[in-house]
């Protein structure tokens, strides 16, 4: 008799018979548990802690609060947990962006059954999981060779470049100013710019500040 707990999984996507489909396979496992399935990103945020999951498996296309600002959210919160994207999307963006965020796993809908529950046990090991169809899709670099920003990185960059201070900027996108200073950081980092006024020489000169900004 195996005297491990079980691997307690959430499960979040807007359509109930891929939530249903997914918990039904799940629950074929003895090693896991299916706590739950919400529908929305706004449900995770509100009864995350009710669940109280292991792992969550968070769809990316959702109305209301989408995966990837879910994902941001959650990790705020509770910096600890393990998500998992399930997508029918496999473009470079969607999974570095996902990855950016906090995701710790990206894997495509269309999957075998049994890459759900080894992408479950990898990020549970403390490890990062792609599925095979998102490891090929991925490109880490740039054309000049610089990681690119992502959606969010860029939408703080407009608002750094305008003069806002992090205070400002975290109350702008309602977000902590702990995050701003992550993201911050890392853009300073993909960009290799070291001080604010690099960074608002870099968006003069790409046109940043002409935009209206990315959105999540």
């Amino acid at each position: 008799m195996n005297d491990q707990p079980r691997i307690r999984v959430l499960i979040v996507d807007d359509h109930p018979m891929v939530a249903e489909g997914i918990e039904a396979i799940l629950e074929s496992y003895e090693d896991l548990q299916v706590v739950g399935t919400l529908s929305s990103g706004r449900e995770l945020i509100e009864k995350l802690a009710d669940f109280n999951p292991d792992v969550v498996l968070l769809d990316l296309n959702m109305p209301d609060i989408g995966g990837l600002s879910a994902t941001e959210m959650v990790l705020e919160r509770t910096p600890e947990m393990r998500i998992v994207i399930l997508s029918m999307h496999d473009s470079p963006e969607y999974i570095s962006t996902a990855l950016s965020h906090g995701a710790r796993g990206y894997i495509l809908k269309d999957v075998p059954t049994e890459e759900i529950r080894t992408a479950i046990t990898a990020v549970m090991a403390g490890q990062t999981y792609l599925c095979t169809g998102a490891t090929a899709s991925l490109k880490p670099s740039t054309a000049d060779g610089r990681e690119p920003l992502t959606q969010r990185e860029q939408t703080i960059l407009l608002q750094l470049a305008s003069g806002k201070s992090n205070k400002e900027v975290a109350l702008t996108l309602d977000i902590s100013v702990r995050t701003v200073e992550t993201h911050r950081k890392n853009i300073k980092r993909k960009l290799g710019i070291s001080s604010t006024a690099g960074l608002t020489r870099y968006a003069l000169e790409h046109g940043v500040l002409q935009g209206t900004g990315a959105r999540l």
